[in-house]
């Protein structure tokens, strides 16, 4: 299970360098462009923000998993053990009820937009919002394999390459 849950997290953050790479060449050949002929790409500007979108709701996972997002603690600290261990239970249920929620939504306006298209690169919108419900099934996931964690010591988890604790520290 540690194998897959590795190869998991191994896709998600090649797929986050690789739309990050890809649209930081796309943004700077635009801007040498623009600068260097007076010419720009078309598609540029649009490709960039749906890659962007993208970007967001695919990275929403390792910041969910690392404990990267903003989060109030006083409430936790205040409370006794069991209270503050109860808390992260209705917390967890949340975040998963969202988790799902998101999912639904964004199949819901995938097919509300397959019909519609960009106007640069013409194609249907339905790609562009499938970021919502790809991304947070992702997230899901990531949650899931730290759920247990996070309900029983408040911990989230922490690699070579991310660890939430000691920036939080800074």
């Amino acid at each position: 299970m540690q194998k897959i849950e590795d190869y998991f997290l191994a896709i998600n953050r090649w797929a986050l360098i690789l739309i990050l790479a890809v649209m930081s060449v796309i943004i700077f050949t635009n801007v040498v462009l623009r600068y260097t002929t007076n010419q720009s790409i078309e598609w540029a500007e649009e490709v960039a923000r749906h890659m962007m979108i993208w970007l967001t709701f695919i990275g929403c996972g390792p910041v969910l998993r690392y404990g990267g997002h903003i989060a109030i603690d006083n409430l936790q600290d205040s409370l006794p053990p069991r209270a503050a261990q109860i808390l992260r239970v209705f917390i967890a249920v949340l975040i998963t009820a969202f988790c799902v929620f998101c999912i639904w939504f964004g199949l819901e306006y995938m097919d509300r937009t397959q019909y519609q298209s960009t106007p640069a690169t013409q194609i249907s919108f339905a790609w562009i919002y499938l970021a919502l419900p790809l991304g947070m099934g992702m997230t899901l996931i990531h949650w899931l394999l730290i759920v247990r964690s996070y309900i029983a010591r408040r911990e989230f988890a922490s690699d070579a390459h991310f660890d939430a604790t000691a920036s939080a520290s800074l």
